[in-house]
């Protein structure tokens, strides 16, 4: 199932970058919860129900978001990593075998704390390839980054960018983790802390500057000074927010994802410091005269519009005829 889902994004971004994160819910969800339910899965498991409510029991969690979830999947049960790079290798085959065009793979690894946990995965991920590659004889160019969501990530991320080809700042889960705000349970007081000038702004709206925001400020300059080359981005609803987009753009952000409905404002906001510049130096139009990097390069651009990196599937459905 998931292969057929990969191959027909891949298909659809011929040409373009797809950013796949790797399996990020907290594991509960994917278990069975009712009665009728786990008699289900039982029958077309051959288990017994009352093993597998035993252990769904055991797999429950009283705080999910921070619990068994995203890189914790891979490192406790390495299997569903082979399980998810086998699909996305094979779908990349098979896409490029009816496009003509090699896939372009960048697989995201969600909440990342250390570089030993990175390396875990890519290696799985690296022997997945190779693997594939000794049964077809065909090699998939891949990427492999991780997404920055927890406060120790982002002060660590020189170590991770050592592992890391690109990372992926998740600011929705960092402002809730560095805040200790639940954004599901924020309603019934933020109004109060905005009002009172607490606080700026919603800061799952607008990026917290002071504190989220220089989290992420030290997370790139510490990944940088590692990996020179390394691409940073945001990924969260602060990518679609212009006066978020502004601060990303001092900070050295490359590029932003967003919901698709969000991608309109949030190119118009990218583009809006380049057009400053040349406002403020009074440049003739036709100039080339050498400018700074803006937030959305041609490739970053093509990025934020389509690609992806938390909502691939939401985008690509969305554009889709």
């Amino acid at each position: 199932m998931q292969r057929d889902d990969f191959k027909e994004l891949f298909e659809i971004m011929a040409g373009l970058p797809v950013t796949i994160r790797l399996l990020d819910p907290p594991l509960h969800e994917f278990l069975p919860h009712s009665d009728a339910e786990i008699a289900h899965v039982a029958t077309a498991m051959g288990a017994d129900p009352s093993k597998l409510r035993k252990r769904a029991q055991e797999l429950s969690e009283f705080n999910p978001m921070l619990g068994f979830r995203g890189v914790r999947l891979g490192v406790a049960f390495p299997e569903i990593v082979d399980m998810q790079a086998r699909a996305i290798f094979e779908a990349a085959i098979a896409a490029a075998a009816e496009t003509g065009e090699p896939a372009q793979i960048e697989i995201m690894v969600p909440l990342v704390f250390s570089k030993a946990e990175l390396d875990l995965i890519k290696r799985r991920v690296d022997e997945t390839a190779q693997a594939i590659e000794a049964e077809t004889g065909l090699r998939s160019s891949y990427h492999i980054g991780a997404m920055i969501e927890l406060p120790r990530a982002t002060l660590r991320a020189g170590d991770i960018a050592l592992t890391a080809e690109f990372l992926s700042f998740g600011t929705n889960d960092l402002t809730q983790t560095t805040l200790g705000i639940s954004r599901d349970d924020a309603g019934a007081f933020l109004g109060a802390y905005v009002a009172k000038g607490v606080l700026p702004a919603d800061p799952f709206v607008t990026i917290d500057q002071e504190g989220v925001g220089e989290l992420v400020a030290i997370g790139c300059e510490r990944a940088r000074k590692a990996r020179p080359n390394v691409a940073l981005g945001v990924c969260g609803e602060h990518g679609g927010d212009p006066a978020s987009i502004d601060f990303f753009e001092e900070v050295g952000v490359d590029y932003v994802s967003c919901s698709p409905f969000r991608v309109p404002i949030a190119r118009l906001a990218a583009a809006r410091p380049r057009c400053g510049a040349r406002a403020d130096r009074r440049e003739p139009l036709g100039s080339t005269a050498r400018r700074p990097r803006p937030l959305c390069s041609e490739r970053a651009g093509r990025r934020v519009k389509k690609s992806l990196s938390c909502l691939v599937r939401a985008s690509v459905r969305r554009e889709k005829p």
